[in-house]
């Protein structure tokens, strides 16, 4: 058996025309700002990416980009004014944020109806209860990805490895209101392995490169890698098996792996995401698919 490739990039457009054709129903350009503190690179990338897709679909996407140097009290001015501003839909700050902001007032000041990230606790506790929500756009991606399979999720083994409040937790919450019985796994689950053998879906969301093997993997599972982690030349070894990761390290000198061992576990595995191609793509498109409800719930 060789598992079959869940395509994100393919199943984010297909989220992408969606969104299109909402906002043609709309008839006027939802407001998406995307706020960025400091010069951090990785934020830079990813928040003008999500602008330049927003842009893209229709949607106005703006970046508010404040210097490294801001007070907690700035930030919290600045969020406050776009809760405000009736033509801003959907408001995310990218983090990381510098040491003296503390993430959880951020978050926590946000106006729930505009956060498309959906960490507000209002909203994470709506999820919690099964109720209509902006849900974090990673997990609700991973839905639709399990869901191209064809796979009905009522009634499968479902196990989450990891528990972070941005994909482990709300990821669980939505497998259950799919109807699955769910298991989470996290660093201190004493037989990983044993957890993960009788699943039907698992999602690996921890951030340690390779950790789920051929071994753990029931034959015919669906298997979500959320995982994105970067090996170096030193380790070769460790994907040696691997052609094409290792033909991109020999190339590069660093290449990017999941949190599944892909090559070996695709010979059991029913279906698969690979790294990259895999939930990347699903987190923007239900960044933008949230901004779009968020403005339709709001009118």
């Amino acid at each position: 058996m060789t598992a079959r490739i869940i395509d994100g990039k393919a199943i984010a457009k297909t989220i992408e025309t969606e969104v299109a054709q909402a906002i043609a129903r709309l008839g006027f350009a939802p407001g998406l700002v995307a706020v960025r503190v400091g010069n951090d690179p990785a934020s830079e990338v990813y928040v003008r990416s999500k602008a330049k897709k927003a842009r893209e679909l229709g949607l106005r996407g703006d970046e508010l980009i404040l210097p490294d140097s801001t007070s907690e009290a700035d930030l919290l001015a600045h969020i406050d004014r776009l809760n405000r501003d009736d033509a801003v839909d959907g408001i995310l700050v990218q983090l990381p944020l510098p040491p003296q902001i503390d993430p959880k007032k951020v978050i926590d000041s946000i106006d729930p109806a505009k956060d498309v990230d959906g960490f507000h606790p209002i909203n994470v506790g709506k999820l919690h209860l099964g109720r209509p929500t902006l849900a974090p756009c990673t997990p609700a991606g991973i839905i639709r990805l399990i869901e191209s399979t064809g796979v009905t999720i009522a009634g499968c083994n479902a196990v989450v490895i990891g528990r972070s409040d941005i994909v482990g937790k709300p990821m669980a919450a939505l497998l259950l209101q799919a109807n699955a019985t769910v298991t989470i796994a996290h660093s201190r689950t004493r037989d990983l392995a044993a957890a993960v053998g009788g699943a039907d879906i698992v999602v690996a969301a921890v951030g340690r490169p390779l950790l789920v093997t051929r071994e753990m993997v029931k034959p015919g599972a669906i298997v979500i890698d959320v995982g994105m982690n970067r090996l170096e030349a030193g380790d070769a070894g460790r994907i040696a098996h691997d052609e094409e990761k290792s033909r991109l390290l020999a190339k590069n000198g660093t290449v990017l792996v999941g949190d599944v061992d892909f090559c070996r576990v695709r010979e059991v595995a029913g279906w698969i995401t690979p790294v990259p191609g895999g939930v990347g793509p699903m987190t923007i498109a239900m960044l933008m698919r949230n901004t779009v409800t968020a403005a339709e719930w709001r009118r």
